[in-house]
């Protein structure tokens, strides 16, 4: 690993990953190497790395090609599933243009039609997700990991051992622990870093496919921060939100840029790309690989649960270790079930903590932001 010697241009590099890593997975596809692309966190990605396989995600969060699905997508759907398939469509990702097999989950109905319409273009594995966290859950979506196991071998000529899958399961975890480390430095105050730039880190390592050197960079960074966080440079004290609700990637990540422009410091991040999909470890001492796999993964608690115990269960875990001072949920344009559970969400942090709580629901396009930047102004201004 390269010697870190500005923090600032580390951030910036990942902050460009997605994009720097267009050609790396034209080099890996011309290697010979499978690509397989994701949608989603519930996804066991242990299983294609068994493999050997480069796992890359596919969810656009632009707006670019939002006008070409919405050709064949209906308006008033989700800005994720609009720019996810228009980029499919129009050739425009790299990433779906070079994958072998697209593999989506069952989390919401438009990503369920989505996936059909896909299928014209490449050739799409659905893993059938059950809505609820219980016993007969957890072992149907064993049986879909054995399923989706079986369909890798079939396709790529291949055997997937439980050995090859174990040795997958340990290098995420490290993976996971490395960054468990990172974002734990956020839980100082004041703050070593912003919440921007914490982000990038966590959003971009999911686009470097060498895992053991992202590893490495991870353990470099968090040391770095905190040398030069003992050393004194640290940021000032500010209102300290947590936010949490739908992906917040690309177009939608104007929420914590307005939060930090107007004197906030985002902390914790509970969305897909932060605490939800990290938080939890697969259990390397399970003999059931495949239920230990499906009991990680089905634990995570996404809105498309019902009930959904586990999502306030990290939520009041994230509230009290990174003392928040206030929950800010943003909710994408028609995403039903997260905007339905801000209710419930709210009644959380407001009643059982007794800290203020914002909903901001938008989409991947920029007419909003004069109504965001004065309501996150004035909630700021009230902590």
């Amino acid at each position: 690993m390269k010697l870190i010697n500005d923090l600032p241009k580390v951030f910036d590099e990942f902050a460009q990953q997605r994009k720097n890593s267009f050609l790396a997975v034209k080099k890996i596809k011309e290697s010979g190497k499978p690509v397989v692309g994701v949608f989603c966190t519930y996804l066991p990605q242990e299983i294609p790395a068994a493999m050997g396989a480069a796992v890359v995600g596919l969810c656009s969060t632009s707006d670019e090609t939002v006008s070409d699905a919405e050709k064949d997508l209906p308006r008033n759907l989700c800005p994720l599933i609009k720019s996810s398939y228009g980029f499919a469509k129009t050739d425009k990702c790299p990433f779906f243009y070079f994958s072998d097999l697209i593999v989506g989950e069952t989390t919401c109905d438009g990503k369920k039609k989505m996936y059909e319409y896909l299928g014209e273009f490449k050739p799409v594995h659905v893993m059938q997700l059950p809505n609820t966290q219980n016993e007969d859950g957890y072992e149907m979506y064993r049986r879909e990991i054995i399923r989706f196991k079986e369909k890798l071998e079939e396709l790529f000529q291949t055997v997937i051992t439980e050995e090859d899958i174990r040795k997958a399961i340990v290098q995420r975890n490290r993976e996971r622990q490395a960054l468990k480390d990172l974002y734990g430095l956020m839980k100082a105050d004041p703050l070593p870093m912003k919440g921007s730039d914490l982000f990038h880190i966590l959003y971009g390592s999911t686009f470097k496919f060498d895992k053991e050197q992202v590893i490495t960079e991870l353990q470099g960074i968090r040391k770095q921060i905190q040398s030069e966080y003992e050393q004194g440079k640290r940021l000032k004290k500010m209102p300290r939100i947590l936010i949490t609700g739908s992906p917040i990637g690309g177009g939608a990540f104007k929420v914590v840029n307005l939060i930090e422009e107007n004197g906030g410091a985002v902390v914790a991040f509970e969305n897909c790309a932060g605490a939800k999909s990290i938080e939890e470890f697969v259990d390397e001492k399970d003999p059931d690989v495949y239920g230990a796999l499906a009991r990680r993964y089905l634990n995570i608690g996404c809105s498309c649960m019902s009930p959904n115990p586990n999502r306030f269960e990290l939520l009041g875990k994230l509230i009290e270790e990174y003392r928040a001072d206030a929950v800010v949920e943003v909710v994408l344009t028609a995403c039903h079930t997260y905007n339905v559970e801000t209710y419930g969400v709210k009644r959380f942090v407001t009643e059982k903590y007794g800290i203020p709580y914002m909903t901001v629901e938008t989409d991947y396009s920029s007419g909003d932001m004069g109504q965001l930047n004065t309501r996150i102004a004035a909630f700021l201004e009230m902590l």
